[in-house]
């Protein structure tokens, strides 16, 4: 099996990876560190999705922002994930549902299909253009024994209000889904986009909407109270509310770190196919395809028709480390899943490759509120893999909490969220769940493999 593998691995060098991801380069105009003090209404840390939204639904409303950025906008998961405006397709609703009940799950599943709606409606208001296909997202089984949990998860989704179809085999080839893909779970709603397009276009809107932007500006402390001071290396910024809206990067802040853990994230890019290779795959609609595995995989075109593989393999890193380095194993596991699902592509180069972390809480439901003894500290974490959607409508309901009003989706998200373990038992928990999900994983890829031949 070993040299099977060998001979399906396109092969992945160092040399390819890219350690600010695959869809951007630090932007021509970086913004000056901060120098000196400053003030405003509001002070963001993090200019991804979540800052940078929230920064300009409060800059409309008229109030003076500044984001704080530690290495330029876009540079953490928004710049790097894997480009999916998904809603509610693939969230895990076993996962919440009894802790938080059917009414609030219902409202839960309301949120993230919601998302959707709010980032296309700003990419018009706002004229980015991310290379958006409004092609919908197929929830695609590899092999029969997927059938089930597919079906389970798509009927329980039903109950809680998911709008999804199931498409049987015959739907999946008059689509022009790749055949390696044998039937699905199909939203309508959503599609792919360019992360790197879609951050760096919220960024220049804030700009021009008068948010000041500091980059290469890490947050070094903050201290609480009726104004919150923000310490950076060579300044300060002060304001009546700071959000942090730094994801899997809050708990190095001192917050969230027994809420929330950064789970490592890869990617590979091919390079860009030729006409003969696009027409082998049919693919028509070009829609963004995940898998049911216990650790999905993610596969979808781009615009400049190269392939992006993600996921797949998923690490931890003791104590909830972030290191900016790469992972070769999971490189050469998302090469091998390439060339299982696209036998048309074998041999195909890998132009890049890249990791990033995304948060995750132990019910996988965001994790959103406010602290400090003037509740005026607010933070948003725990995407979970769905922050395209999630952490850009979440710069709207925290403009308008801070504005003191409370959006019903907000409430809805309020809940306690499980305790993560201490060290070292966090890692020996998750090496053993990451480990047993890849076992079970690598079964139904090698019963995929015979089933062909």
């Amino acid at each position: 099996m070993a040299s099977q593998r060998d001979e399906m691995n396109p092969g992945v060098t160092l040399e390819n990876f890219r350690p600010q991801g695959g869809w951007m380069d630090p932007p021509a105009d970086l913004q000056p560190a901060l120098e000196g003090k400053v003030t405003a209404d509001v002070v963001i840390v993090g200019a991804g999705f979540a800052g940078l939204s929230t920064a300009l639904e409060l800059a409309a409303k008229g109030a003076d922002v500044v984001v704080l950025e530690r290495d330029y906008a876009g540079f953490g998961a928004s710049g790097r994930n894997a480009g999916y405006l998904a809603g509610s397709m693939g969230v895990e609703f076993e996962f919440f549902l009894k802790r938080v009940g059917l009414k609030r799950a219902k409202e839960i599943v309301r949120f993230y299909d919601e998302g959707v709606d709010y980032v296309e409606r700003r990419l018009g208001e706002l004229g980015i253009d991310c290379d958006y296909n409004a092609s919908g997202i197929i929830r695609a089984a590899v092999h029969p024994s997927q059938e089930k949990r597919l079906r389970k998860g798509m009927e329980l989704g039903l109950q809680l209000g998911s709008k999804t179809e199931f498409l049987d085999p015959a739907a999946m080839r008059a689509r022009g889904v790749p055949p390696a893909f044998l039937f699905g779970c199909y939203q309508r709603h959503g599609g792919t986009l360019d992360p790197g397009k879609y951050v760096l276009g919220l960024r220049r809107a804030a700009l021009q909407a008068g948010v000041r932007i500091y980059e290469k500006t890490p947050l070094i402390s903050y201290r609480e109270g009726p104004v919150v001071t923000c310490m950076t290396e060579k300044g300060s910024a002060s304001a009546p509310f700071l959000v942090l809206a730094t994801n899997a990067y809050t708990p190095q802040l001192g917050l969230l770190g027994n809420k929330v853990v950064p789970l490592r994230v890869s990617a590979i890019e091919t390079d860009r196919l030729s006409p003969s290779q696009l027409e082998s795959l049919g693919w028509q609609g070009r829609e963004g395809i995940v898998t049911p595995h216990w650790t999905m995989e993610s596969h979808r075109l781009t615009a400049r028709n190269s392939l992006v593989v993600t996921t797949k393999r998923l690490g931890y890193t003791y104590g909830g480390k972030t290191p900016n380095v790469p992972d070769q194993a999971a490189y050469g596991e998302l090469a091998v899943a390439l060339s299982d699902r696209f036998p048309t592509l074998r041999g195909i180069g890998i132009k890049s490759c890249w990791s990033g972390y995304v948060s995750l809480a132990y019910d996988a439901l965001p994790v959103v509120g406010e602290t400090g003894g003037q509740n005026n500290v607010f933070h948003t974490a725990g995407c979970s893999g769905h922050g395209v959607a999630t952490q850009s409508l979440m710069g709207q309901l925290l403009a308008e909490r801070i504005n003191g009003v409370e959006h019903p989706l907000l409430a809805a998200l309020r809940h306690k969220t499980p305790t993560t373990l201490p060290e070292p038992l966090q890692w020996c928990a998750f090496k053993l769940a990451l480990g047993a999900a890849n076992r079970m994983d690598d079964y139904i890829n090698r019963n995929a493999r015979k089933a062909k031949s």
